[in-house]
């Protein structure tokens, strides 16, 4: 029997960059035990699966001595990770972090001022050594080439100290040691002052990455001092102040007006307008009464609520989307594990060609040796690829973060490069495309007032958990429609209910089994049919027999379903709606809404509806929130799973639409068309300023430290404009 595997995530300090996750990763994964690793720079964590017996503590050392700070996440040595299901139950016991950082995030390295870190004190320190050699130099000439090489070897010893243990880990070839041989190199022909010079703005460019990545990870890592670290539970008819994190499933909390609310929860008394812009980016405050759910974090406005926690502050909104944002930064996309793989090949090759112009122009065509080991130490710096290998993981990061600051979730680069390939989107009609509940539509006055009719409805309806009863009680109630008690209300099974109000008898149910208690007038049950053809269901009221009326209802389109459909098809995207709902009902709520239909579908079929897409050469994005959406969203090239969904929905789906916005769909797709076109812009950069400098190198015109600018401005540049993508805003 195979042995039990473990995993444990560590959070790793002074992480800033692609070279750093490839050196980490590939001197702990051949360590006695190690199964398999998982570093994501932008969540600043190093995941590592094992046998029970590995050594974390020499996994601890190894990363130590590779010169990073290093902290189990976890709160014991191991966790099982022998299946799927028990990696995801393990991800939620080893985000027990997130939970004490939804109050006090100790662990984000982003709240560190950059001159009180490792990085920014050894910069400072070199920069003020290499002022004070220029001073030295201009004073005492003779003095000045040993005071450079003394600022030069305070940088640089660090550096050193990190390419050997890389080397001697089994990775030699790193930034550390091209820059290492590059300022040694320099010092040997003479040109201290621009290896100290270099060693400097190494160092600069080093600190900038960090500051950069640390920028990054606060972007999601914020979303936790979004929730109180208090709250007010009510018990035993006393209010106590307890915190936040401590608060069960099933505690009743006070929110008073003004208050951020603690905890996930469904209002139980009170009612309130919600401002929802922290977590969902939405401007304009939601109502929410009794029965309705609220977010932690969101803000209450003008009311006081009394809240029933539905969930743990480790399973809260804010803490899931946390968890599941650094859970997609681990994951890969196909473009950066080419350029992973490109790199490996590319860092080799980059000190043969440094060595041949080094050494070819002197050997055979008599150059000068000092001139062509300069140009060729050069080429050293400029070969670096910190830009190239960062340009898809920075772009990646910002994107999921921005996302999941609106309620787009995406389980890592390869779905974000697949949203941006998209050219069909098939949506569930139930739940996704509609509210997923009736709503009265229409009331049709006969034999009484269109209040009468509602008030008399209510009545019969009390205490019923039918989906259309509900829909009539809350339209009296949004109405402030007096309801008076029933007496002797019962059902009668399959036709509807009966009862007695003000000494009269009342009949509500179907309009079949109304005609067979009094048949209807002709013009009455015409307009029955064309409520019927529009797809609503129709329930009619008699009153002592006699015909009061009728309410229709259906369940209506989310409000933005239109204009976010309108988003897609402008966007030249195929839209379907897909449904097993009749195709009376369907081709109503189509037409509504602009959309194709393809209705009464068992789950097979709207997978089998899938591949006839993919067989038109679509790439098809498949929306739903249901259990029976789950094989569809699996069998789509991208499946989404609306808000509010299922559990098998959600973690089915490749991508979650948080707040169950339709136009949301349409925003997640132009986020990865955005972030596709910043890797793009990140590469031309990464390539471009290469390509500058190496003519310019060869051609005598620029010298080392332009070199070091070629690489460290490269990364710096390229950092910077993925972090655009955090200010990212949909247009739709």
């Amino acid at each position: 029997m195979a042995a039990t595997k473990q995993q444990t995530r560590y959070r790793v300090e002074g992480m800033d960059c692609a070279g750093c996750a490839s050196k980490i990763g590939t001197a702990v994964r051949r360590m006695p035990g190690v199964q398999d690793i998982n570093v994501s720079v932008s969540a600043g964590t190093l995941t590592v699966t094992h046998t029970p017996e590995s050594n974390l503590g020499a996994i601890e050392r190894k990363v130590t001595g590779l010169g990073y700070a290093v902290a189990p996440l976890t709160s014991k040595p191991g966790t099982p990770a022998s299946d799927q299901s028990d990696n995801h139950a393990d991800g939620r016991r080893n985000h027990d972090e997130n939970v004490a950082g939804l109050h006090d995030n100790d662990d984000a390295p982003a709240s560190e001022l950059w001159w009180d870190s490792a990085k920014g004190r050894l910069a400072i320190a070199s920069g003020v050594a290499l002022a004070v050699a220029f001073a030295i130099d201009y004073a005492w000439p003779a003095t000045g080439p040993w005071a450079f090489i003394a600022a030069m070897l305070l940088g640089l010893a660090p550096i050193a100290r990190r390419a050997a243990m890389a080397a001697a880990a089994g990775i030699p070839f790193t930034i550390e040691m091209l820059m290492t041989v590059a300022a040694a190199g320099a010092v040997i022909i003479g040109a201290g002052e621009e290896a100290a010079t270099v060693v400097f703005l190494f160092l600069i460019g080093e600190l900038l990455e960090g500051v950069a990545a640390g920028k990054a990870r606060s972007s999601i890592q914020a979303l936790t001092t979004l929730v109180p670290k208090t709250a007010f539970v009510e018990k035993d008819g006393q209010t106590r102040e307890v915190p936040a994190e401590s608060l069960a499933v099933g505690a009743i909390i006070l929110v008073r007006p003004g208050d951020r609310i603690p905890a996930d929860g469904e209002i139980t008394e009170g009612g309130s307008a919600i401002d929802e812009s922290p977590v969902s980016g939405e401007s304009v405050p939601v109502r929410k009464d009794v029965g309705d759910t609220v977010f932690a974090g969101t803000i209450n406005g003008d009311g006081v609520l009394r809240v029933k926690v539905t969930a743990t502050a480790a399973d809260n909104t804010i803490a899931r989307v946390i968890k599941l944002v650094e859970e997609a930064q681990e994951n890969k996309a196909p473009t950066e594990r080419f350029i992973d793989r490109f790199s490996r090949w590319y860092m080799p090759g980059v000190v043969a060609v440094a060595a041949l112009v080094a050494a070819t122009p002197p050997l055979l065509l008599g150059g000068d040796w000092n001139e062509w080991i300069y140009k060729g130490l050069a080429l050293l710096l400029i070969g670096c690829p910190c830009a190239l290998v960062i340009s898809v993981p920075a772009a990646i990061a910002a994107s999921l973060s921005a996302g999941a600051r609106r309620g787009l979730l995406m389980k890592g680069g390869a779905v974000l490069e697949g949203l941006a390939t998209i050219t069909a989107v098939a949506l569930d009609k139930t739940g996704t495309l509609t509210l997923g509940k009736p709503q009265v539509t229409d009331v049709v006055a006969v034999g009484a007032s269109e209040r009468d009719i509602l008030s008399l409805a209510a009545a019969l309806e009390i205490g019923s958990s039918h989906p259309l009863a509900l829909a009539i009680l809350q339209r009296a109630k949004a109405g402030n429609i007096p309801v008076p008690p029933a007496a002797e209300a019962k059902a009668i099974g399959g036709k509807g209910v009966i009862g007695r109000v003000g000494g009269k008898n009342l009949f509500l149910g179907s309009p079949v089994a109304a005609g067979e208690i009094n048949p209807l007038p002709a013009n009455q049950a015409a307009r029955i049919v064309a409520l019927n053809d529009e797809g609503k269901s129709v329930a009619v009221l008699l009153v002592d027999n006699a015909l009061a009326g009728f309410i229709a209802m259906r369940d209506e389109p989310r409000p933005d379903a239109f204009a976010g459909l309108k988003a897609l098809t402008n966007a030249g995207i195929r839209t379907v709606m897909l449904t097993g709902d009749n195709k009376r009902t369907a081709a109503a709520i189509g037409k509504q809404l602009g959309i194709e239909v393809r209705a009464e579908l068992l789950p097979e079929d709207k997978q089998g509806i899938l591949g006839e897409l993919k067989g038109q050469g679509l790439r098809v994005a498949k929306v739903g929130d249901g259990i029976n959406d789950a094989p569809a969203l699996a069998a789509a090239d991208v499946g989404i799973a609306m808000g509010g969904g299922t559990d098998v929905a959600l973690e089915t789906a490749d991508a979650a639409v948080l707040h169950g916005r339709v136009g949301d769909v349409a925003a997640m797709i132009r986020l990865s068309h955005a972030t596709m076109a910043n890797i793009k812009q990140n590469v031309t950069i990464a390539l471009g300023l290469k390509a500058v400098f190496l003519v310019t190198t060869i051609a005598g015109i620029t010298g080392l430290w332009p070199a070091i600018l070629a690489d460290t401005g490269a990364t710096v540049l390229v950092t910077a404009n993925s972090m655009r993508l955090l200010r990212w805003k949909s247009s739709w």
